[in-house]
């Protein structure tokens, strides 16, 4: 009867069974949202109208991408490697290491250079970084190299002036021909260097070093479909010309050279592919008095280069 007695009293308070109601309608609705979050708000319609207009954008096309990191092991590596500028971010060191001039070499350089952190490890911290190699005491770890695309060569080209000069490898798989052929662009002023995704060097610590430091300054794009980058060149008005010993033009008759064109140069074993061979414009041959059947990746370039740079003068 109590029970009833204060169900039934006049007092104020929440009543039995109204789950608290009155309470949480008493509670605030939290901090009001911006204006562009209120429905029929000016400041609403206008970001709704932004985001309509950047929707109908076309997506921006994705760039080279980025190589792994890599790792140069031992102390003439290590030496070499900062002595010729190739791009590093941390130099272990291991602790206790014996401080041969090498060693101390390693340690001016990459104080000298600047923006390398020195790091001091266990012998077996750098046993594991190094899957077990001979590493000396001394491992630098090179960055990722940030890939161009290949129409990138194409805009720095139109940015310059000048007709597009570029070249392009089909199955090189070793780093010091991508180095070397670097610095060939690099010499007779072209626009860069394009190699495909898959099944081929790319730009590790070797090609770096046999670069001479043209890599700084000479972009190297990478395509994950060559045969399409290159049609892609062609439908922007540049002659793309095949390097191959059956060739059916000799490279002094080629006046193509003289305007915007794009060098193919295949591997030293099997030339170009079919599909890519099919893809040129032209197939030239560089005449060869000596007989040799075929020249490395970075002559046959420069050769050709020097060709076309003398044509543009």
């Amino acid at each position: 009867m109590a029970a009833n007695n204060r169900r039934m009293s006049g007092k104020k308070g929440a009543q039995v069974g109204s789950g608290g109601q009155r309470r949480k309608g008493l509670e605030g609705k939290g901090p009001t949202p911006p204006a562009e979050m209120r429905k029929g708000h000016k400041k609403n319609r206008v970001a709704g109208a932004k985001a309509r207009q950047t929707a109908r954008r076309p997506a921006p096309r994705g760039r080279g991408g980025k190589s792994t990191s890599e790792l140069v092991v031992g102390r003439n590596p290590v030496f070499e490697a900062l002595r010729d500028g190739v791009p590093a971010s941390t130099l272990y060191v291991q602790q206790f290491i014996d401080n041969d001039e090498r060693v101390r070499e390693a340690l001016q350089l990459a104080a000298e250079r600047g923006g390398i952190n020195l790091m001091e490890a266990p012998r077996p911290e750098l046993d594991r970084m190094t899957n077990g190699l001979n590493h000396q005491g001394l491992v630098l770890q090179v960055p990722p190299y940030e890939y161009a695309h290949p129409e990138d060569l194409v805009e720095a080209a139109a940015d310059a002036g000048e007709d597009p000069l570029i070249v392009a490898l089909d199955g090189v798989t070793d780093p010091r021909n991508l180095g070397a052929v670097v610095r060939s662009v690099s010499a007779f002023r072209g626009h860069g260097v394009v190699v495909p995704e898959r099944r081929a060097a790319g730009m590790t610590a070797g090609a770096w070093k046999t670069s001479a430091g043209a890599a700084a300054r000479t972009p190297v794009a990478r395509a994950t479909n060559l045969t399409r980058a290159l049609e892609a060149y062609k439908k922007a008005g540049i002659v793309v010309v095949g390097l191959a010993a059956d060739g059916e033009v000799e490279l002094g008759d080629l006046q193509a050279l003289g305007g915007p064109v794009a060098i193919v140069v295949g591997s030293e074993g099997k030339g170009l592919s079919r599909l890519v061979g099919e893809t040129c414009d032209f197939r030239v041959r560089i005449p060869m008095p000596g007989g040799a059947e075929s020249l490395n990746a970075g002559v046959a370039a420069g050769i050709v280069l020097y060709e076309a740079a003398r044509r543009r003068r």
